[in-house]
C-alpha cells in the first residue's frame, strides 16, 4: 500500500510519511541481562535488567490496548483512542480525503466501522469516532510535553508494515525539531514545529501510532521517519518524528467539540506567498501575493510585491523555508522581516498572528 514521498532533510536526509500496508518481520524485545555462573557474581546486573523488562512489560499493558490499527481504501494507518466515546486521534495523511473507516482494536479481530470527525492537515492530524465503540475501549494518557527531555526511554507502538500491536523501543534523541513533511501519496505537506525526534523504529503503518514513555504517558504520535535519498529511500536507521502530545490535544479537543480549528497554537505572518526566483532561476525568497486584514503582516506594513527573504536571522528563500522558520515560532512572539520592496532591503518588526483554519 501506498507510502508518501520524501524531501529532504539537513543534508542527507530524508522523510517519508508512515501509512502503509504490507508486513515484516517484529522486532524482538530487550533481553534481560543475567550470568549464574559465579556465586561471586554482582546481582545487581539482573535485577537492573528484569526491572527495565519489567516496566517495558508493564507500559505495553497499559498503553497498547489504546493503540489501533485504522484501514481506509488501500492505506493502513494507526491510531490511539483519546477518550470513552469512541473518539481516536490519528495523522491527516492517515485518513487522507476519506470519511468512513474500519478500525481494529488492539487485541481483537472485529473490525469496527468509524467516521470522520475532523481533520487539520496544517498540524497533519485528524479524529475519527467509532460509530459504536464497545465497552472495553481504552483511552490513552497524554503526557506533558515540556517535560519530555534527551534520553528519556521511549516505545512506539502502532501496525508497522500491517503487523497490529507492535512495539519497537529507543530513546528522545532530540526536541523542537521542525520538520517539513513530503507532499504527495495521502500527506498533507504540513511543516511542523516542535516535533520529538526519536531512535524507536517507525515504519510505513506507524503513522498515528503511540510514542511512550515510561509513564504510561503518550508523548508524541508517530508521524515521519527519515530515509536516504542516496540509497533510493532507504530507512536512515534511528530516525523518526512524533508530533508532541501537547499539540496533539489541543488539536484534537477543538475537532471533538467544534468540527474545526480555530486557534492553531502556529504562528503566522496573515499572507499570501509564493517561492520567487531570480534571474539565474534560483529561489530567492516568498513573495508576498495577498495580505490578510488586520493581520500581522498588513499591521507591520507589508504589501503585496514584498520579497521576504529573512525572518529574525533565519534566511528564507522558498515559500516553504518561509513556512519552516514560522513553524519554529509561536502566536505573539516578536520577531523582524526582512524583506525587498521596488529592489530595495528593508526590515519591518513584526508582532506574529495565528495561524487560521483552511
Amino acid at each position: 500500500m501506498p507510502a508518501t514521498g520524501a524531501v529532504a532533510v539537513a543534508a542527507a536526509l530524508a522523510l517519508t510519511g508512515c501509512s502503509s500496508g504490507s508486513s515484516s518481520s517484529a522486532p524482538s524485545s530487550p533481553a534481560a541481562g543475567a550470568s549464574s555462573a559465579s556465586k561471586q557474581a554482582s546481582p545487581a546486573p539482573a535485577q537492573s535488567g528484569n526491572q527495565l523488562q519489567d516496566a517495558y512489560q508493564k507500559v505495553i499493558a497499559d498503553v497498547l490496548p489504546s493503540v489501533v490499527q485504522i484501514v481506509t481504501g488501500d492505506s493502513l494507518g494507526s491510531g490511539i483512542v483519546y477518550d470513552d466515546k469512541g473518539d481516536i486521534v490519528t495523522n491527516a495523511h492517515v485518513v487522507g480525503s476519506a470519511t468512513t473507516f474500519t478500525v481494529t482494536l488492539a487485541n481483537s479481530t472485529k473490525a469496527l466501522d468509524a467516521g470522520l470527525v475532523g481533520s487539520y492537515p496544517d498540524s497533519d492530524l485528524a479524529v475519527i469516532r467509532l460509530n459504536s465503540p464497545p465497552s472495553a475501549v481504552k483511552p490513552a494518557v497524554f503526557g506533558d510535553s515540556s517535560k519530555v527531555e534527551l534520553g528519556q526511554i521511549t516505545l512506539a507502538m502502532g501496525s508497522p508494515l500491517g503487523l497490529a500491536g507492535s512495539v519497537t523501543q529507543g530513546i528522545v534523541s532530540a526536541t523542537g525539531r521542525t520538520v517539513a513533511e513530503p507532499q504527495g501519496g495521502g500527506s498533507p505537506g504540513a511543516t511542523i514545529g516542535n516535533m520529538v525526534q526519536t531512535s524507536a523504529a517507525i515504519n510505513p503503518g506507524n503513522s498515528g501510532g503511540a510514542l511512550v514513555n515510561l509513564d504510561s504517558q503518550v508523548i508524541g504520535i508517530n508521524t515521519l521517519a527519515a530515509t536516504e535519498p542516496e540509497t533510493n529511500g532507504a530507512a536512515a536507521p534511528g530516525i523518526g518524528f512524533a508530533i508532541p502530545a501537547s499539540t496533539i490535544t489541543n488539536i484534537a479537543d477543538q475537532l471533538i467539540k467544534q468540527g474545526k480549528v480555530t486557534n492553531s497554537g502556529r504562528a503566522a505572518l496573515g499572507i499570501t506567498a509564493r517561492t520567487t526566483f531570480n534571474q539565474q532561476f534560483q529561489p530567492a525568497g516568498a513573495v508576498i501575493v495577498a495580505v490578510s486584514p488586520g493581520g500581522a503582516a498588513a499591521s507591520a506594513g507589508l504589501q503585496p510585491g514584498d520579497v521576504i527573504t529573512k525572518i529574525g536571522d533565519t534566511p528564507v528563500d522558498s515559500l516553504n523555508a518561509l513556512t519552516t522558520a514560522l513553524a519554529s515560532l509561536t502566536p505573539g512572539t516578536k520577531t523582524t522581516v526582512t524583506y525587498t520592496r521596488d529592489g530595495n532591503t528593508q526590515t519591518a518588526d513584526v508582532t506574529l498572528g495565528t495561524l487560521q483554519s483552511p
